[in-house]
């Protein structure tokens, strides 16, 4: 028996759409909010420090013993870097792995906080056209 049907690929994204902007707006109903990835709150953190320190990409990478393409592609969260290599990056930082480790967390949790604010505004708004009966 031979089979007509074609062969379909289906095609899967490495890298998923850009998450809203954690001001940006409630998703809808139904919806859960977009988890940011870590490798991008990571490496935001990563490049937030190197500039208030006004340090090169090139001056960091040599302290850390990465090459500068990495450290830039680190910073963009397009890699996904070894613990080695951010205690290395964040250490070239002034700063250790648990101190990166918390200033990523203060990241994670600033969008969820705003995030549940905004809907605990919405529900507790909705909730108060309710018509209650006093006992």
């Amino acid at each position: 028996m031979s089979s007509h049907e074609t062969n379909r690929a289906r095609v899967v994204p490495l890298r998923p759409a850009a998450a809203p902007a954690p001001d940006g707006p409630v998703p809808a109903a139904g919806q859960a909010p977009r988890e940011p990835l870590w490798r991008d709150v990571v490496g935001g953190v990563l490049r937030r420090e190197r500039l208030a320190q006004e340090r090169t990409l090139k001056d960091v990478a040599d302290a850390a013993r990465i090459s500068v393409p990495y450290l830039s592609e680190l910073e963009r969260g397009r890699k996904e870097a070894s613990s080695e290599i951010l205690a290395a990056a964040a250490h070239a930082l002034g700063f250790g792995l648990a101190d990166l480790l918390a200033l990523s967390h203060r990241e994670l949790v600033r969008p969820a906080r705003s995030t549940t604010a905004r809907l605990a505004r919405t529900v507790g708004t909705a909730r108060q056209g309710d018509v209650r009966l006093a006992a």
